[in-house]
């Protein structure tokens, strides 16, 4: 029995060590943001700006030269920056936390087309790679999971949260597909030869999607005596009461995806990835396609690319006209934390920096739906935004000193930060 004690002392020692720092609690008090340089996620930048809010909600946004009473605890903000909380889109944030143990990953599961499974009931929201994402600024997520032709259904969540009925924000927000592609890489363990070569079964894999499409389109309109649940997951999608993510990059596969998923009942589309999106512009105009482009460190895929591609293809997608966000799908969660520095990467490339902005905020949020309650700093919307000490989408600059998830006013403290103190003071003292 002792022993046993033991163990259960030294497990409970561990986990209060590696714990996620407790969630803030609601908003209790007003308070107000005052002499900060605001950039308010929709192109607009306050210099000298004052900033209210109280019960979560933004209450009021303008020059702090206004004649109007402070409320609640003030925050002198002077020299520093106010943005609303960066979005990171189509990730599997929370869903898996060390790749090589399998009993941490829930990010695919069993299946080719799984529309009906639900991403948010396996959000992890005490993850630690999640936790890390607060002190760069990124506060809000759309968990997608990944896998599979059809991967199942995706929620949008905040990041300081209890568990994931806690986190979640908008629940099912929408239904990720995996595009096949008409050229893939030559799998030399079957004796194929290396590079890109043409994908054999393009035809028979999309001829699948579009089948199941008009079943499950025909199965909404009939009568069913059994329930299908992966039909009855795409209704919401016929219906327009939820969006349509396909992952496709080549030029080709985009116009099969949009002109098979329109044609067969999807009524809002989103573009995932878009690498060649920068090619086709007109077309996702036609069909108002929002994208949400691949992140800018990157190589290019293709020898005859352009060496610096990956850079410039958002800022070639918002000079068409199109709406675009950024996310980094193919990277790995933990580097989802730089989100603001792909955007920075952006304004490098000729790009406005308030639209740089605009695509890890107002334009992220409009695509993904959230956009009446987060992404801009406007009054009636939830109070997520964060204070920092200069520019955000600099490395540099990017260093909060407050951060607010629908007003409560969140620990900037990771598994991360714990460790540079740490390592900081060891050497400092040297």
């Amino acid at each position: 029995m002792k022993n046993i004690a033991y163990i259960l002392i030294l497990f409970g020692l561990y986990f209060h060590g590696v714990a996620q720092q407790t969630p803030a609690s609601k908003q209790t008090e007003p308070i107000t943001i005052e002499g900060a340089t605001a950039h308010l996620g929709n192109g607009e930048v306050i210099e000298n700006s004052l900033i209210m809010f109280e019960d979560g909600k933004i209450t009021f946004v303008g020059d702090s030269k206004m004649k109007i009473a402070r409320k609640g605890k003030v925050i002198d903000a002077t020299g520093k920056h106010v943005y609303p909380g960066f979005i990171a889109p189509a990730k599997t944030l929370g869903l898996v936390e060390v790749n090589a143990v399998r009993a941490s990953d829930d990010q695919d599961e069993i299946g080719d087309l799984i529309p009906h499974v639900r991403s948010l009931i396996a959000y992890n929201a005490e993850s630690k790679v999640v936790e890390s994402m607060r002190p760069n600024g990124v506060l809000l997520g759309q968990i997608a999971p990944s896998g599979g032709r059809i991967s199942g259904t995706s929620s949008i969540v905040q990041f300081d949260a209890w568990n994931w009925e806690d986190a979640a924000i908008k629940v099912d927000d929408g239904v990720h597909l995996n595009w096949p592609r008409s050229f893939r890489q030559g799998r030399w363990w079957m004796g194929e030869e290396r590079g890109y070569q043409p994908n054999k079964d393009y035809a028979e894999q999309t001829d699948a999607v579009t089948s199941f499409m008009k079943n499950a389109l025909a199965y909404g309109k009939s009568q069913p005596k059994e329930v299908n649940p992966a039909f009855a997951a795409m209704q919401r999608i016929f219906e327009g009461n939820q969006k349509l993510y396909v992952y496709a990059d080549g030029e080709k596969e985009i116009i099969d995806a949009v002109n098979t998923l329109k044609d067969n009942g999807a009524k809002e589309v989103v573009l995932v990835g878009g690498y060649h999106a920068y090619k086709i512009t007109d077309f996702l105009k036609k069909n108002n396609i929002p994208v949400l482009v691949q992140f800018t460190h990157n190589l290019p895929v293709f020898d005859d690319d352009d060496y610096d591609l990956p850079y410039k293809l958002p800022k070639l997608l918002v000079d068409a006209g199109l709406l675009v966000g950024l996310q980094n799908n193919e990277a790995s969660n933990f580097q989802t934390r730089n989100l603001p520095f792909y955007a920075g990467q952006v304004g490098q490339q000729g790009l406005d920096k308030e639209k740089a902005l605009q695509l890890i905020t107002g334009n992220s949020a409009k695509i993904l739906g959230i956009d009446a309650d987060y992404g801009t700093l406007e009054t009636g919307k939830s109070a997520t935004l964060f204070v920092s000490e200069g520019d955000a989408l600099d490395m540099r600059g990017n260093q909060l000193t407050h951060a607010f998830i629908d007003g409560r006013d969140i620990s900037l403290e990771t598994h991360q930060t714990e460790l540079w103190k740490r390592y900081m003071g060891k050497y400092e003292g040297k």
